[in-house]
Order: structure tokens, then C-alpha cells, then sequence
């Protein structure tokens, strides 16, 4: 529980297929959840709702985390991520029904969150929050790493959009870590321009930057887009790179930026705010409805119902208008297998093999209960890319308790 509302966490993944592929295991975690509150069907219902503001004034985040290097310096982030976080929207926004924190201004805008957005840097994040946040918890070896902690993002339930707002911007973030980031790109008012971008599903606004010049998002977004292809051509011979991964992400990448300059709802099968925006003008249309009208509203909270049978994007869904790149299977398997890649495997097994001596499991750690000892015993865990199914799992094997797996790390880190 994250202050007033339930928070799903993903665990450490490698790649933006498996973002995705977690991310959707939290609708299934959530939604059991949800049925497990409600065993009475005459009692009130408990619902839950993957989105990002109840149109009255709260919002409250979805948030990336991406591991970065310690050394990056942190003024590099702010120069070079601030531009692509206000151009991005227009891939990643989950669209809304009202302008204004609490919607007091009728229209439609791309993105859920940017209204609650006031600075440009700061530590906040339910207040005065900035487009840049400086929260620095690595939950890893902090002297190597620094956890970028990103809060200027919707709850996106299209795949294509959640795979293209993490792979574009781990793409840039490898941009600037190796300084090769594009030129100078400095936005006069960032918080302004966040706000202009979002207001405009024409995708026709304008941002000033400093040098002078006025570009629309996908201007901006296509710098960024051929700097990434520069930066992988130099490095890996080959502007797509050379992984299925980043290709990825370089192809949709280009493919939707190409779509939205020349027809913006031709994307409404790969983004959130177009799929939404083609539902509600479909209303507005058969109806004669204005942006002031309630059921307009309405339809925006059911559209992330996480009920199936409920959620108006579920049905959206159900019908084959939206691409799916991760199957129903993958994703039931992933709400009780960890990913294979990362130290999650590690904590995961450790809470399935051992649940009833495991006190407590963290991103960086493993408290166990060893039966015979008065203390407790940590496990740390520092390096994400540490515990993995290939350099542990003989380790767990051969460890028919948690004593054991103990004596046999230590054998090992030995």
C-alpha cells in the first residue's frame, strides 16, 4: 500500500518485452486481489483502476526506474532527458477526458499526468513534482550505481506504447551515459511546454528552445530517434542494433512517429491516448456530445477498469483493435516465475523454496530465519545482474534448506 491507494511493483527485467510482460502480470495480481476483497457480490465492491488521476484533482504515478550509471553526472540527465520527457507524451500519454488538475477546462489531452506537473528538478513526488525527480535509492552497490527514478509517465495498457516509453528511454539514457547525447535541445519553459505538448492532440505545438528554434514533439522525437541510430551504428555497426531488443524499439519507434506526423489515428491500435481519443470521438459523433458531457468523463475511469468484463479498453481489446506482443500464457506464468535474467530470480526462489524462514524480501536483500540461531541472517544482494537462474540455480539445488543455501554462498562468494 502506497500512501491512499495499492502500488504493483515489477521486478529488475533486462528488456522492454519483459516490462511489458511483467507489468501485465500486475493487472492479474490485481485483479485476484480485488476479487479476494470482494466475496460478497450484495456488498459494496472494492474496484481498481490502472490510471492516473480521478478527474476531481488527485493523480497519483506510475513509475519507471532504470539503472544508470554512478558516474553519469546528474546535470548531463537534466539537460538531456528534460526535452525527451516533454516530446515522449505523444507515444506514451494514456489520453483524458478534462484539462486542468481537476479537469475544470473541457477537452481531451494525451497524457493523465502532466497537469500535476510544477518544476522542471526536484525530490517531490505527490507535490510540486518535477519533471526530473532527484530521488536516489540505487537499492544496488551505490557507489556504482544510481537508480533513475522516473515519475513523469502514465499507466499505458497497449503493449506497443509500454514497450516503446521503457526501450526509447533506456535507448536515450545509453545516449547520455556515453555522451553522445543530440545537441543542444534546452526548452525555454519546460513545464509549460510539458503542458502544451499534452493539450494538443493535434501534435501541431510548438517548444521553444533556447538556441531560438520552435519544434513540434515529433520534431524532437526524431532528433532523439536519429541519434540513437547514429549512436548504434557507430557502436554495434548497425543503426537497428544489433539485439532483436533494440530492434525492436528502433523499428515501432520509427513506424509510429512516421504514422502520428501523417495520420495521428492510424496509431490508435499501438497507443493508449489515439485508442482512447477514437472511442470517445465515436460517442461524441453518434450523440452529439460536447467535452463537458458527464458520460465522456465516465467512460474515461471505466476505460482502465482492471475487470475485464468491465474495463472499456478490455473490450477494446477483445476485439483485435489492439496489438498485442506478449501472450495470455507469458503473462500468467510471469504473476509466480521471476524473471530468469536478474537477482529477482534469486529472491523468487528463495521465497518459494524457503517461504517459511524468509522474514523479509527487499530489492537488495533476503532476511532469512536459520532454526537453531538467536539472529537473523542477510543476504545482500547489490548487483542486480547477480542471482540469476544460470549462475545460482546449482547453488539452490543442492540446498535443501535455508542453512545450507547459506553455508553454500559462502562457499561460493569464496
Amino acid at each position: 500500500v502506497d500512501h491512499p491507494h495499492p502500488e504493483y511493483s515489477g521486478p529488475e527485467v533486462t528488456t522492454p518485452r519483459d516490462v511489458v510482460r511483467w507489468d501485465r502480470a500486475g493487472d492479474l495480481v490485481l485483479q485476484e486481489a480485488a476479487e479476494l476483497l470482494n466475496p460478497d457480490p450484495a456488498r459494496p465492491a472494492v474496484t481498481l483502476y490502472k490510471n492516473n488521476t480521478d478527474g476531481k484533482g488527485a493523480s497519483y504515478g506510475t513509475h519507471e526506474n532504470y539503472l544508470m550509471r554512478r558516474e553519469t553526472p546528474f546535470h548531463d540527465i537534466i539537460r538531456d532527458l528534460t526535452p525527451f520527457f516533454i516530446a515522449r507524451q505523444v507515444i506514451t500519454g494514456a489520453g483524458r477526458v478534462g484539462i486542468g488538475q481537476d479537469s475544470r477546462t473541457p477537452g481531451f489531452q494525451l497524457t493523465q499526468r502532466s497537469d500535476f506537473f510544477e518544476t522542471e528538478v526536484g525530490l517531490e513526488t505527490t507535490l510540486k513534482r518535477p519533471i526530473i525527480n532527484t530521488r536516489d535509492e540505487p537499492h544496488a552497490a551505490a557507489d556504482v550505481y544510481r537508480r533513475l527514478h522516473v515519475i513523469v509517465g502514465d499507466a499505458n495498457q497497449c503493449d506497443v506504447a509500454n514497450l516503446l516509453k521503457v526501450g526509447t528511454t533506456s535507448l536515450v539514457l545509453a545516449l547520455i551515459e556515453d555522451r553522445a547525447a543530440p545537441g543542444e535541445l534546452s526548452v525555454v519553459n519546460p513545464v509549460g511546454a510539458l503542458h502544451a505538448v499534452s493539450h494538443d492532440p493535434t501534435l501541431r505545438a510548438l517548444i521553444t528552445l533556447r538556441d531560438g528554434r520552435r519544434l513540434t514533439a515529433l520534431d524532437l522525437l526524431w532528433i532523439y530517434h536519429d541519434a540513437c541510430a547514429a549512436y548504434l551504428q557507430e557502436r554495434e555497426g548497425d543503426p537497428a542494433g544489433a539485439d532483436d531488443d533494440t530492434r525492436e524499439v528502433m523499428s515501432r519507434w520509427a513506424d509510429v512517429l512516421t504514422r502520428l506526423g501523417s495520420d495521428p489515428m492510424s496509431c490508435a491500435r499501438e497507443l493508449d491516448w489515439v485508442a482512447k481519443l477514437r472511442v470517445l470521438q465515436a460517442y461524441r459523433d453518434r450523440d452529439g456530445l460536447a467535452w463537458t458531457e458527464p458520460r465522456l468523463a465516465a467512460l474515461d475511469i471505466q476505460w482502465s477498469d482492471i475487470r475485464p468484463a468491465k474495463s472499456v479498453f478490455g473490450k477494446v481489446q477483445a476485439a483485435g483493435q489492439i496489438v498485442r506482443l506478449v501472450s495470455d500464457e507469458q503473462v500468467r506464468a510471469a504473476v509466480t516465475t521471476p524473471p530468469e535474467d536478474t537477482r529477482a530470480w534469486f529472491r523468487g526462489e528463495c521465497l518459494r523454496r524457503y517461504a517459511a524462514q524468509v522474514v523479509s524480501a527487499s530489492w537488495d536483500s533476503v532476511v532469512v530465519e536459520v532454526p537453531g540461531q538467536t539472529s537473523l541472517q542477510r543476504i545482500p544482494m547489490p548487483e542486480p545482474l547477480r542471482g540469476t537462474r544460470a549462475q545460482v540455480a546449482a547453488v539452490l539445488d543442492r540446498s535443501p534448506d535455508i542453512a545450507t543455501l547459506l553455508r553454500e554462498l559462502a562457499r561460493s562468494d569464496d
